[in-house]
């Protein structure tokens, strides 16, 4: 049973991951824009849940980040909803951002790449110097990403707010994950048989 769940799971769990990841910010993007801000959020709370059952079905596990994800939609979600307040759940992803950033520079000061156990080995034949650099280049992107998302809720309406963030952040975050292919190579990386494409939705910052 093991094994056989090991050598279906590598096919595209990539794309899925990027999927759960992606998919309840765009039921938020498009609850939002017909339904209003209250109904999109109940329906952003939803399919975070249905996010996490599917990844535990469809992949054996809930990764971290999903997970953390997770719990702040619920918690920011059931504020914005109670106090409709949208500033709620504009802050979540800021949260999101600096406490992997947080956790990632405490790892490197030690001398432990977390980002390595974050993304339970996705990475195939990375040797220590890669994970760390890896783990080092996340860090600050994490911090990169909380600041913009500081600013952008600060300055920019929701309506815009809520459009870069589903396709703006989504877009950069795809090709900083494929930027780094390179350098892990040079580590050890083995992308296997499968495009490095799939290999990126596991390895982007958490969407929701």
């Amino acid at each position: 049973m093991t094994q056989r769940k090991s050598t279906q799971q590598p096919a595209h769990s990539g794309t899925l991951s990027l999927a759960l990841d992606f998919g309840p910010l765009l039921v938020f993007f498009l609850g939002y824009k017909f339904l209003g801000m209250i109904v999109g959020t109940a329906a952003f709370m939803i399919a975070i849940v249905i996010a996490v059952i599917v990844s535990k079905w469809k992949l054996g596990r809930v990764s971290p980040m999903l997970w953390l994800s997770a719990a702040l939609v619920l918690f920011f979600g059931g504020l914005t909803i109670y106090f409709h307040d949208q500033s709620f759940i504009q802050l979540k992803p800021t949260i999101i951002y600096a406490f992997f950033a947080l956790m990632l520079f405490a790892g490197l000061a030690r001398g432990k790449p977390l980002l390595k156990y974050l993304l339970q080995a996705a990475y195939d034949g990375l040797s220590h110097p890669g994970w760390m650099k890896l783990s080092r280049n996340w860090a600050l992107f994490f911090v990169a990403m909380a600041i913009a998302n500081e600013a952008m809720r600060r300055s920019l309406s929701f309506d815009t707010w809520l459009a870069v963030k589903v396709w703006g952040v989504t877009i950069v975050s795809v090709i900083f994950a494929a930027a780094n292919i390179p350098m892990l190579m040079r580590h050890g990386l083995k992308l296997g048989d499968e495009p490095a494409s799939d290999d990126l939705g596991e390895t982007t910052p958490p969407q929701g």
